[in-house]
């Protein structure tokens, strides 16, 4: 992969002329090598703060815990330039300040986004912090390396039961609520992928969503990350990723078959009217469902012009 600036151009990737199935395996390899190294020392300090609770332990810890999550993402970077023949495309991410807190947003259509978020953003602003499925918990050590940092685990229900047990509703709020009031302590960015699924042709359909390339936002996330962390949020960062090839699945990616990303990320204040009530209000909700529709329709114009196409590869 190339270094990241406003100008695309093809990487020097030592081992991209591997065939593709050496490729991947390599890939894949080197993946997992980095993330049980890493991980090993994530749980130690993760169980050190287990062991001894509190927030003054809590501020000793936190930063260190982000600390190795920063140098996995470094270290897949890494193997990523090693083996990845990808033209990169970037604007709007250049002098971010590293410091304080963000609340970012990205449009989903594959697994491959959170490599891309954490390629393009470790080191630029602080740790990403992923609303999580619940079930995502469940995956070999990265379940519990996503415990270890916080990550909010989110429970999705469905409509129907949304109807027979309304009070269920809250109950990722509440878990979004819990996991933010510990980002309060340490500089974090609380990413939220606010349509709640990936993108497919089939799902884009069921919602009869009124975009061209994207699904309908959900608001209630966002709100209440707003909600609980307040005016800590500097800004809000609104991140487009567009695969002009169409968007690729895991194993395509660590096979090098993914000729070029393109990414535009701005910077948005928060309205002060939002971070005022909480986030159960119906009425709050609905303020913030429209600012959000107000940026996802814009959103959906810009992968117009950027050449965006339907997700339909990805797993």
């Amino acid at each position: 992969m190339s270094s990241i600036d406003s100008t695309a151009r093809k990487p020097v990737a030592p081992l991209a002329a591997l065939p593709a199935p050496l490729r991947a395996t390599l890939g894949a390899t080197l993946l997992a090598l980095n993330t049980l190294w890493w991980c090993l020392l994530l749980f130690v300090l993760a169980l050190v703060r287990l062991v001894l609770p509190g927030r003054a332990m809590r501020r000793l810890l936190d930063p260190l815990l982000n600390a190795v999550a920063t140098a996995w993402i470094a270290g897949n970077s890494g193997w990523m330039r090693l083996t990845q023949a990808t033209v990169w495309d970037v604007q709007g991410i250049d002098g971010l300040p590293y410091q304080g807190w963000y609340l970012v947003i990205c449009n989903h259509q594959s697994w491959v986004d959170i490599l891309v978020l954490q390629h393009l953003l470790n080191r630029r602003i602080p740790l990403l912090k992923f609303f999580l499925k619940r079930e995502l918990i469940w995956v070999p050590v990265l379940g519990l390396a996503w415990w270890a940092l916080d990550f909010p685990f989110m429970r999705r229900h469905s409509d129907e039961v949304l109807r027979r047990h309304p009070e269920k509703r809250f109950e990722d709020m509440e878990a979004a609520r819990r996991a933010c009031a510990k980002f309060a302590l340490v500089p974090t960015s609380v990413m939220n992928f606010v349509e709640g699924t990936r993108f497919t042709a089939a799902k884009h359909a069921a919602q009869r969503s009124p975009y061209v390339h994207l699904l309908r936002p959900k608001a209630g996330g966002l709100a209440m990350a707003i909600q609980a962390l307040g005016d800590r949020f500097d800004s809000l960062l609104d991140v487009t990723i567009v695969y002009p090839d169409g968007a690729p699945s895991f194993t395509q990616f660590l096979r090098g078959e993914v000729p070029r990303v393109v990414v535009r990320a701005a910077r948005h204040a928060i309205p002060p009217e939002l971070q005022s009530a909480s986030a159960q209000d119906g009425a709050q909700r609905k303020r913030v469902q429209r600012w959000l529709t107000e940026l996802w329709q814009a959103k959906d114009a810009q992968i117009t012009a950027l050449g965006g196409v339907a997700a339909e590869r990805a797993d």
